[in-house]
């Protein structure tokens, strides 16, 4: 397994001065946000867990997913969830020309575009969270704020438990947190195990759980 930071370090917020990687800390909210999906394994048990909690999330979804599985985007509209964009076919910025980038994002907006809550929702996730500074500028330039994370909670990772992944999570969030899950087949088993106890933690405590476009619209 690939090096990766659980959360990101605060000297890093300052090369990525664009990026937003934290919100304000001042009030107990926690921004949980889905990548990959929509996806018929796991998409519904997410919506499901979140209602219960009265939690609401951010998904970046890929564009290809959208298609095919407009049902569940309506759902997620349906339950006063963000969407936004993560590229067309989930494609690594570093390994992609800015060309055909910046065409599989345009791509996904017009997918996305229907299931906007607010006009002008333009919110997007480099995928592998890598973007070219061009890439990045281009967006930018389009109307769109680039959304990294806070806290990653490794739910991909095959090499780490279920408990490993929640305390992942539970360790290094906070108030204004942005926490990256994963909307995934190959995530279900960490996502079904480490949500609905993540939720009932910090809800204990007292923190609410809101979608980003609250704060960056």
């Amino acid at each position: 397994m690939k090096f990766y930071w659980v959360k990101s370090p605060k000297w890093i917020r300052y090369i990525f001065p664009n990026y937003i990687w934290h919100f304000n800390p001042s009030s107990k909210v926690i921004y949980l946000t889905f990548d990959d999906g929509p996806t018929i394994e796991n998409t519904k048990f997410i919506l499901k867990t979140l209602k219960d909690y009265q939690a609401k999330a951010t998904f970046f979804c890929i564009g290809e997913n959208i298609k095919k599985h407009p049902d569940l985007m309506d759902q997620i509209l349906e339950n006063n969830h963000t969407v936004a964009n993560h590229t067309q076919h989930h494609v690594n910025g570093w390994k992609t020309s800015t060309k055909e980038y910046i065409k599989e994002c345009l791509e996904t907006e017009r997918s996305l575009t229907p299931y906007y809550r607010q006009k002008n929702q333009k919110l997007f996730r480099p995928p592998y969270g890598r973007c070219t500074r061009k890439q990045q500028n281009l967006l930018r330039a389009k109307g769109y704020k680039i959304i990294m994370w806070s806290v990653l909670s490794a739910d991909f990772d095959k090499s780490i438990n279920e408990e490993k992944c929640l305390n992942n999570i539970i360790k290094n969030t906070s108030s204004g947190s942005i926490v990256i899950l994963h909307d995934s087949l190959k995530t279900k088993k960490n996502v079904r195990y480490v949500l609905p106890k993540l939720l009932k933690h910090f809800k204990n405590l007292g923190y609410q759980f809101k979608s980003i476009d609250s704060l960056t619209q």
